[in-house]
């Protein structure tokens, strides 16, 4: 069935205050409903498209960001992704997301969800709104484990990068007299010198 809204964005890209991104009938067209805090409007975009423009505006892909998953979880279909890490943006499909059915959600906004049906489950945000999504309660359990498996492992990563950048620039500090540090941690302009030449 058709749904009307009154607010539309022509375009749209996902956020922190981004709870789900459904399809809907829009005339012949498949449009985006997008749920956020307190907000309901209509993007003209299928929600992959949506989620695939999200994607570049982080700097990133949609396909590299699947490759990433697989490479990480070593899973092969329906993987959710870190559309942008460092702000907690974490989505899962709840089908493949080629289908016009695929709703895209959020991690980090979803608090329980209440089985309704074998194929019915509702989804209960943070700030108290809640969805049906037409799939099974196993389905979406076993995304939100997939996704937080995938939260966990890149937060190891990030880590541990942050190590060894902190144990380099302690080295460099100790070995190199003429290295100097900006108040926030980073190298100024005379450490970079050293490094132009790569």
């Amino acid at each position: 069935m058709e749904e009307r809204f009154i607010n539309q964005k022509e375009e749209y890209e996902i956020s922190p205050y981004t709870f789900a991104v459904i399809p809907v009938e829009y005339g012949y067209k498949t449009y985006s409903k997008i749920i956020e805090y307190n907000e309901e409007f209509l993007v003209p975009q299928k929600p992959l498209d949506v989620v695939k423009t999200s994607c570049k505006f982080f700097g990133s892909s949609f396909d590299g960001r699947c490759e990433g998953t697989k490479e990480l979880l070593n899973i092969s279909h329906k993987v959710p992704i870190a559309i942008d890490p460092a702000n907690g943006l974490f989505f899962f499909p709840t089908t493949s997301p080629q289908r016009d059915t695929c709703v895209w959600l959020s991690y980090e906004h979803i608090v329980s969800r209440i089985r309704l049906a074998p194929a019915k489950t509702q989804i209960n945000f943070r700030n108290k709104q809640s969805t049906i999504i037409p799939v099974s309660y196993s389905i979406i359990e076993n995304q939100m484990l997939r996704t937080a498996l995938l939260k966990s492992k890149l937060h190891q990563k990030m880590q541990e990068t942050l190590r060894q950048t902190n144990h380099l620039y302690n080295y460099m500090q100790v070995n190199d007299g003429h290295t100097s540090f900006q108040s926030k941690g980073t190298l100024s302009e005379s450490s970079w010198s050293g490094f132009d030449k790569h």
